[in-house]
């Protein structure tokens, strides 16, 4: 496919990072000459200093023959004039960002009048993300795929008694569950039987929807049967909007504390049911006195990583129940489970993943990018002419970096062996590293012909 993307910031470089994987021509087109050289210097694509809201560049550039314009400048009306000027010239799909709340109400109208194929907004995403984690202790990630009869969590060994020291293949646990994958040290490993976990390792699982809540509700020693009623934002951007707003909804007692007199301004009168205080949420005696040891919830989503981090910590200090921190930076997600903080959340990847499967056009449900980008998690439903329709899994010799998760067939979850049957029709969700990403799509899509065919057939001569 050709791609082109406008915008070179963190979403822009993440998105031609991971599609140029993928055997895709990428460009990619900037106003900033120090985030393109960036990008040169660790990818093989072809970056573009102009403006891209230019008739001149996108004539430059072919747009025309484009299969995909990525519009995610900082500014909401540049993406909007970007995507329509593309839709208008020929290119086949436009995805534009637009973050600003003020536009939320009438993106439906932006779309349709715009033609705009997809609109994404990767603040209102983090906040929806955020809404999930709240009820949860233990758990760091929770996904559902399979219109939710399949869900996959992450669990720290250390908070799982007996499980640290063990082998995977001795280990009791009931119901349909598998271990997909381990974080062991920032890297993400496919385990075997043998595999012996360490107090240290962070454990994927994958399984039924009922298996996974009852293992949830065995095996977290904290987990608190209380609901989450009292939390403190600290930062009243659009994240902070986004989820203020959310969480008055459900009745929940919401203080934010923001630094810009304006800012606090504007969220006094957009949100009715936010205590919203004009101070620096790096002021520990603004905390102290907002009670923020009393809060059941501690979310720090300003627009600095280190902040947030600290921020996150300082809560936890406190007796925080909860603490989630948005984390932008890719450098930093590694080292986040060594911290102590509950949840970090990165809008990035949450975005990717949603920009990502529309661009797959219907052949994945849903996609979960992982750790930066070292491992992927997606639910296809298998068509007829894929690869592996009505074969066992152990003739497909799948290798090393892809496990099948769970099988749906007609409603029903089940976890894999050897002998099970992919069937037409079934969702079937995959964990996958990022060195079999491109192989997971060759055999879990339909076959296109011409070169993805030859792709597969030196697959299999290699095998």
């Amino acid at each position: 496919m050709k791609i082109i993307i406008y915008g070179a910031g963190k979403l822009g470089s993440k998105l031609a990072e991971l599609l140029s994987q993928k055997e895709n021509y990428v460009a990619i087109v900037d106003t900033s000459e120090t985030a393109l050289e960036k990008i040169n210097q660790k990818l093989d694509v072809l970056t573009l200093k102009a403006n891209g809201a230019k008739l001149e560049t996108m004539n430059d550039l072919a747009v025309k023959s484009a299969d995909f314009v990525i519009a995610v400048t900082s500014s909401d009306e540049t993406n909007i004039l970007i995507a329509t000027m593309a839709k208008k010239l020929g290119c086949k799909k436009v995805v534009a960002r637009v973050r600003n709340p003020e536009y939320s109400a009438q993106i439906s109208f932006i779309k349709e009048n715009m033609n705009i194929d997809f609109i994404v907004n990767p603040d209102l995403l983090m906040a929806k993300k955020i809404m999930k984690y709240l009820p949860q202790d233990n758990i760091m990630h929770i996904e559902e795929f399979a219109k939710g009869f399949v869900k996959m969590a992450d669990f720290k060994v250390e908070k799982i008694e007996g499980m640290s020291g063990k082998k995977l293949k001795d280990l009791n646990i009931s119901g349909s569950i598998l271990i997909a994958a381990i974080l062991r040290e920032g890297k993400v490993i496919i385990p075997h039987g043998d595999t012996e976990l360490i107090s240290s390792d962070i454990v994927y699982m994958i399984g039924s929807k009922e298996s996974i809540n009852e293992y949830c509700d065995t095996y977290e020693k904290k987990r608190s049967k209380k609901a989450i009623k009292r939390v403190m934002i600290l930062g009243g951007g659009k994240a902070g909007f986004y989820l203020a707003d959310k969480l008055s909804s459900y009745r929940s007692n919401v203080k934010i504390i923001e630094r810009s007199k304006n800012r606090c301004m504007y969220l006094a009168e957009q949100l009715e049911n936010a205590v919203v205080i004009h101070g620096d949420g790096t002021d520990i005696n603004l905390l102290e006195s907002e009670n923020v040891s009393e809060m059941d919830a501690l979310i720090t989503v300003t627009g600095f990583d280190e902040d947030n981090l600290l921020l996150a910590l300082l809560g936890k200090q406190y007796g925080v129940k909860k603490a989630i921190a948005k984390v932008s930076r890719p450098s930093y997600i590694p080292i986040i489970e060594r911290l102590g903080i509950d949840v970090a959340v990165n809008p990035v990847l949450i975005t990717v993943a949603e920009i990502l499967r529309f661009i797959q056009g219907g052949r994945i449900e849903a996609l979960s990018i992982l750790l930066d980008g070292q491992a992927e998690v997606v639910e296809a439903i298998i068509d007829k002419k894929t690869k592996i329709t009505n074969r066992k899994i152990a003739d497909l010799a799948f290798p090393k970096g892809i496990i099948i998760g769970a099988i749906v067939h007609e409603d029903k979850v089940t976890i894999p062996s050897g002998e099970s049957v992919i069937c037409e029709g079934d969702r079937v969700v995959v964990f996958c590293t990022e060195s079999e990403i491109a192989t997971v799509e060759k055999l879990f899509y339909k076959s296109k012909g011409g070169l993805l065919d030859e792709l597969w057939r030196s697959y299999k001569d290699i095998r």
